[in-house]
């Protein structure tokens, strides 16, 4: 019943239909982009024609099997005349006559060999289908990454929206402050005009923030197939998940990268995918080789004829043959497919060799951004403190006439810029966790299927 009542709510996210906001979490993001992205839906399609490139590979094997049949049916009439013999006229009579034709047949063919041809094909065909299917498998976890990415911006631009409508707020109790204690004449002119300065460029990054706000919105919503003018909310707390990847080493995790890496090999559905791409071009190579070879044919026939059709099988021809076809010049034709069949192998291992490296630069570089976005976690968390205290002590020296609005000023600008860095390592640890998942292959998406 649960199931039932989550695939209904999933279905009123896909449609648009909602009476009020649409909340989108992280899951029901992942699940809408996994139904609706186009590439997966291509992909998935081609697996169909996989399928009856293999069942085609194997009717090569079979013999074929084909009938056939005709009826025929002539008139002629040939008007009465006159002939001289030894100068006696003879009267011919008109004559006419009819007749029909009545043949059916069956034949049937098969192939010998053919320079195990077949045999070549019927393996270019299964690793066809199998490279398809780790493609569409490959598909599916870029795709669960890619959401997560840009939910997680999305996440991010609204964290950040907070510090700024906080600096807002802020800016605007300092004013009113200011405001009251120049009427009292207890602060300057010039703090006055200052602070209506910063509150001024606290609106500004506060509406300059929301617009980012959209665009990662927006670019989400496009992403997943979603109407951008659509009225959804999001998920803005932190999941328990979440929490527990901010609070672990992730770093003592993956300690031995290098080792990994040929695990990646085994783990990467693409990688998976371009071998058995390769494993094809060399059945390619084979397939064009076999022009080399006799080919040897077998034939079984059999056919009647008759001019009535209740005598039809009465009259019985059978056949059998076998025919050898022993290729001495084509034209180098043949060496011309070998040649283009042997280059696409060899671009194809080409390919293979680019992804190892590619790989490994992918695993090593996101392994560097876990380093170094652990010790952003870490430093801009204590910095986030250390500008929270200094802001206090500032604000209160400030109040309390003991220094200008200038250092009140700087420290709040120090506090805003740690906020930001926080909340940007944060999110950038989150995403960077799935990352180096991903890229060695291990980001598990059955959760969300």
């Amino acid at each position: 019943m649960v199931k039932k009542l989550n695939l209904f709510l999933l279905m009123i996210i896909l449609t648009g239909f909602s009476l009020a906001q649409t909340k989108i979490t992280l899951k029901d993001a992942i699940q809408i982009a996994l139904q609706k992205n186009i590439t997966l839906k291509q992909a998935e399609n081609n697996i169909t024609s996989q399928e009856s490139g293999v069942t085609a590979a194997y009717g090569n094997f079979l013999p074929s099997l084909g009938a056939f049949a005709s009826w025929g049916w002539d008139r002629n009439e040939q008007a009465g005349s006159v002939r001289y013999i030894n100068g006696v006229p003879f009267n011919i009579p008109k004559i006419t006559s009819e007749t029909r034709s009545y043949v059916a047949s069956v034949n049937s063919d098969i192939t010998l060999f053919d320079g195990l041809s077949n045999f070549a094909n019927l393996s270019y065909a299964n690793n066809n289908l199998s490279s398809t299917k780790f493609f569409v498998e490959f598909i599916k976890q870029q795709t669960v990454f890619n959401t997560i990415t840009r939910y997680y911006n999305l996440m991010t631009q609204i964290e950040l929206l907070k510090v700024r409508e906080e600096n807002v707020k802020k800016q605007e109790i300092n004013f009113k402050t200011i405001e009251e204690k120049n009427r009292l004449g207890a602060a300057t002119l010039a703090d006055l005009y200052q602070q209506q300065v910063e509150l001024g460029n606290a609106e500004l990054q506060l509406i300059n923030q929301n617009l980012e706000v959209q665009k990662a919105k927006n670019n989400l919503l496009l992403f997943l197939g979603l109407d951008v003018t659509g009225d959804y909310t999001f998920e803005t707390e932190l999941t328990l998940r979440e929490e527990n990847i901010l609070t672990t080493d992730l770093e003592e995790d993956y300690k031995n990268i290098q080792e990994r890496i040929s695990d990646a090999y085994n783990n990467r559905l693409d990688y998976k995918s371009k071998l058995y791409e390769l494993e094809g071009s060399l059945n390619q190579i084979s397939i064009a080789r076999s022009g080399h070879f006799p080919r040897l044919t077998g034939s079984l026939g059999f056919s009647s004829f008759s001019n009535k059709f209740e005598d039809l099988f009465k009259s019985r021809t059978y056949s059998v043959g076998v025919n050898l076809n022993i290729p001495i010049f084509s034209g180098f034709s043949v060496n011309n497919r070998v040649q283009v069949a042997e280059v696409q192998a060899m671009n194809k291992e080409l390919e293979v060799r680019e992804l190892e490296r590619k790989i490994k630069q992918e695993i090593n570089e996101s392994y560097l951004s876990l380093v170094a976005a652990k010790k952003s976690l870490s430093v801009s968390e204590k910095n986030v403190k250390a500008a929270e205290e200094r802001l206090k002590i500032e604000q209160e020296r400030y109040n309390l006439g003991s220094s200008k609005l200038l250092d009140l000023v700087i420290a709040n600008s120090s506090y805003i810029t740690a906020k930001t860095d926080f909340v940007n390592a944060q999110y950038s640890y989150i995403i960077i966790s799935d990352q180096i998942k991903y890229y060695l292959g291990i980001l598990d998406i059955t959760k969300y299927e």
